[in-house]
């Protein structure tokens, strides 16, 4: 049973790359390992021993007790391009509200181990259930961002008996980019993904994501993986990084995010427009996707038991950008 870490700590650890400026993304890189060695997490990190289609795994996940237990457990349900550290403000949110917060990276992400295969949505499903059940919690809220509201659905799909509540975090998967983006070798994204720099990484996210933080607030996703370049196994982090991103594409959930009956709050940033594969479609096609608020007020209406709030002038990183926000609207909807 971990204790939460005082506030200092908390706030230590969350800078644990120099929180730098944009000069130093030219500057020496002290090697991560490919499972984010070196890097730290906000909270006590512990692996669970997993055979993810066929292949010996490590699930990393932190497991953070409140004070004052609610008996409600959390499932915080991180993005592609960023390790689950960054939910540190809504772990410290959701224990102060007396909920057990549990905090995975999944199977190819963070800390956890780079299978030699294929990532899957299905997949990951399966793992985090496995989780759940190793810490013999039945039912649980979830709460995704970006990619892991894509996994989010998934896993409301496919085990509706597990899940209480459904808040999807500006969620990616909203459409089917299939419809607009021509098929992509894996080949050809892993030299272009190889070719990119820290900088370069930088405006890719700020352009994205269209994020509100201050540079140096941005500064830890890039080292978090630009780090990793130094270390020996950077190859087989990057081709996992590249699979998760080819699933994104070939594993679309907006079919199915009408039929999640589970209660669901989507909380949008009206400025977020990201959508994965935009550069690569026609050019008369791209400005039809990344109407993500619009997307999910849509779904909302179609749904049985749906809303879906719209933050101004925030981007993807809703959560940090909007902290006081996203306090009111998470805890009201998982309160209800």
């Amino acid at each position: 049973m971990n204790r939460i870490l005082p506030a200092a700590l908390c706030a230590a650890l969350l800078a644990s790359a120099p929180l730098a400026s944009h000069a130093a993304d030219a500057t020496p890189r002290e090697p991560y390992g490919i499972a984010l060695e070196g890097f730290a997490y906000p909270y006590p990190v512990n692996l669970l021993p997993l055979v993810s289609d066929g292949e010996n795994v490590r699930m990393a996940y932190m497991d953070v007790v409140p004070a004052q237990p609610n008996g409600r457990t959390v499932v915080l349900l991180h993005g592609r391009n960023f390790p689950s550290s960054y939910w540190a403000p809504v772990i410290k949110m959701l224990s102060e509200a007396g909920y057990r917060v549990v905090v995975p990276d999944q199977v190819g992400f963070g800390k956890s181990s780079k299978p030699q295969g294929e990532l899957h949505f299905d997949t990951l499903a399966r793992n985090t259930i496995a989780l759940l059940d190793h810490l013999k919690i039945d039912k649980a809220d979830i709460v995704a961002h970006s990619l892991g509201g894509m996994l989010g659905v998934r896993i409301a799909r496919a085990y509706p008996d597990r899940v209480n509540h459904l808040v999807l975090t500006a969620p990616i998967g909203l459409e089917d980019y299939r419809l607009y983006v021509p098929p992509v070798p894996t080949e050809k994204i892993i030299e272009t993904e190889d070719k990119l720099t820290p900088e370069g990484y930088r405006k890719q996210l700020e352009t994205n994501y269209a994020i509100k933080l201050p540079p140096d607030q941005i500064t830890p996703f890039i080292d978090a993986r630009f780090n990793i370049k130094g270390s020996p196994d950077y190859p087989r982090w990057l081709r996992a990084f590249v699979s998760s991103g080819q699933m994104i594409y070939r594993e679309p959930v907006a079919h199915e995010i009408p039929l999640v009956s589970e209660p669901t709050l989507f909380i949008m940033g009206a400025d977020d427009h990201n959508a994965p594969g935009r550069p690569n479609a026609p050019e008369a096609l791209r400005p039809k996707m990344g109407h993500n608020a619009d997307l999910a007020k849509a779904f909302a209406d179609k749904m049985p038991n749906a809303r879906a709030e719209v933050i101004p002038d925030t981007g993807h990183l809703v959560f940090l950008e909007a902290p006081d926000k996203y306090r009111e609207l998470v805890l009201g909807f998982l309160g209800r």
